[in-house]
């Protein structure tokens, strides 16, 4: 039985908006679409120029919602983000003043330049949804999704993102340079438009009710026991690997599991298979585990300890 083919045709919709103006990123692209349908966060790593903020404006084009921005510095206030009472003379009252964080769509610019205490103004919102201010709970709209930018080359005036803050993002995707041949096509394209790249050029195709249906639809996809395993397995070995300090929680396995069935449902399909699996565990894993100092000065990379991993775990059949 195949799954709902709305899914597939607004998956296709939203891939081919973002391709207007995003050029040669059709891996990254679609891991950004399986973040959105499956409701989480992304972090955006990469150098400078590369089009990480410029992603994040065009994904949050293609959904009719609200939409904002924060420049993150080292001087913002937690309150800068999520907002305050502020006393109202006039009626000698407090109301409540909203932050930025009151939207659909976030993009938190440059989120590690950021202290601690700003960053974890963030935890609340981006894993329950709501946020707390003097005692009293707000709710957030739906969907809400907080998509981060992060330049991991420059160390001075900036802040890590602590293990909490990372494993509240449901992906860490990276942008990296483009081809020559794709170099070649953007510089075309900025051309014909005049000099400069537009993110309205975008047009939404997916409204807040629909984003709602089709996860209910995406959360209807089977996976069976042998696949459930296939993940706890992997999950497992990057417990257990001499090359890791800290593994994958149970929240990241969760997230896989979640990621797989979005991307079977992208496929066409109402089942879950190995490869969706083995698609989504490096965006999913990659920020989740701590790597021992020891195997970093040998020159291997989070993405090789978890390839060998999907290597070495037995594929079910």
């Amino acid at each position: 039985m195949d799954i709902n083919p709305i899914v597939q045709k607004k998956y296709e919709m939203l891939m081919n908006e973002l391709k207007k103006v995003l050029v040669g990123q059709d891996e990254f692209l679609e891991h950004l679409a399986i973040a959105l349908f499956t409701g989480g966060h992304v972090l955006i790593e990469g150098v400078p120029g590369i089009g990480k903020t410029l992603s994040a404006r065009v994904l949050a084009r293609t959904i009719e919602s609200e939409f904002s921005r924060i420049q993150f510095t080292p001087d913002l206030m937690p309150s800068d983000v999520t907002g305050t009472k502020v006393f109202d003379v006039k009626n000698s009252t407090f109301y409540m003043k909203k932050g930025p964080v009151f939207t659909n769509i976030l993009l938190a610019d440059e989120i590690n330049r950021a202290a601690p205490k700003t960053q974890s103004a963030l935890l609340e919102c981006m894993e329950e949804g709501n946020v707390t201010i003097d005692g009293e709970t707000y709710e957030l709209p739906k969907p809400f999704m907080v998509l981060a930018t992060m330049n991991p080359l420059e160390f001075e005036g900036t802040y890590p993102l602590p293990e909490a803050q990372l494993d509240r993002f449901l992906m860490k995707l990276a942008i990296t340079h483009l081809p020559p041949e794709q170099e070649e096509l953007l510089l075309k394209r900025v051309n014909e438009s005049g000099g400069d790249i537009n993110p309205e050029k975008v047009a939404p195709v997916i409204t807040p009710d629909e984003w709602l249906s089709i996860r209910q639809e995406i959360n209807k996809v089977f996976i069976n026991e042998n696949i459930i395993r296939y993940i706890t397995s992997i999950i497992f070995a990057t417990r257990n690997s001499h090359a890791v300090l800290l593994g994958a929680s149970s929240r990241a396995s969760i997230a896989v599991m979640k990621c797989s069935k979005t991307l079977a449902a992208f496929s066409g399909r109402d089942f879950v298979i190995p490869e969706d699996v083995t698609e989504v565990v490096k965006p999913v894993l990659r920020h989740r585990i701590i790597v021992k100092p020891e195997t970093l000065l040998d020159n291997i990379s989070v993405d090789d300890i978890l390839e060998g991993i999907i290597k070495t775990v037995e594929v079910p059949r």
